[in-house]
């Protein structure tokens, strides 16, 4: 994607908003999947220094004040800024999402007795997924964890059998699953289908 700043004048905020997209686009490739490949030197943490980031090819036309004004806008908080505590640097990685390991992510692990401890998990996904899903159940596949929100309060015990559930820092609901990488269909409570019109579809 052609990140290079276009134009001036009425032009501006616009081009402005294409370079935040794109900005937002690379920062989630290059601090989820694609620091190795990248080069860049990523902690156990997921962090990796701004300044390091900001000399890579990838990110030489953004500056310091591009990176925290799209860390600061996200509408899904995917990024986090902070210093390093031993010398100070700036530092920046993904909240979740990563399918390269990160051994040292602050997640939360959910308890049963947290008081917001959520009854039931939602996922999403196509159609055209559904037979597999149904089947076989959901796969993390090439991340770390399976992606869920919370949703309405519902039966589940799915905790019980050693599946483990963890908040990010955004707010998300993050599971490993199984240790295959599979949330097994005997956990599904119920599915929806959302288009053209909400209803219920079967689960068996």
């Amino acid at each position: 994607m052609d990140c290079q700043p276009r134009g001036r004048g009425g032009r501006g905020n616009r081009n402005e908003e294409n370079r935040d997209v794109c900005l937002s686009k690379s920062l989630s490739y290059a601090l989820r999947h694609g620091a190795n490949k990248t080069g860049l030197q990523m902690n156990s943490d997921g962090f990796v220094f701004v300044e390091e980031l900001l000399a890579h090819q990838q990110f030489r036309s953004f500056s310091l004040e591009d990176v925290e004004r799209v860390v600061a806008t996200n509408d899904k908080q995917r990024f986090k800024l902070c210093n390093h505590p031993e010398d100070g640097r700036l530092q920046i990685r993904a909240n979740q999402g990563h399918s390269v390991k990160v051994t040292d992510l602050e997640l939360r692990a959910v308890a049963l007795d947290d008081p917001d401890y959520p009854r039931e998990a939602v996922h999403g996904s196509y159609m055209k997924h559904w037979p597999s899903i149904r089947s076989q159940g959901i796969s993390r596949m090439n991340r770390t964890h399976i992606h869920l929100a919370p949703g309405l309060p519902g039966e589940g015990g799915v905790i019980s059998d050693g599946i483990q559930f963890f908040w990010s820092e955004n707010g998300v609901l993050l599971t490993p699953a199984d240790a295959a990488g599979m949330l097994a269909p005997c956990y599904f409570s119920r599915a929806q289908r959302l288009k053209p019109s909400p209803c219920e579809i079967e689960l068996h």
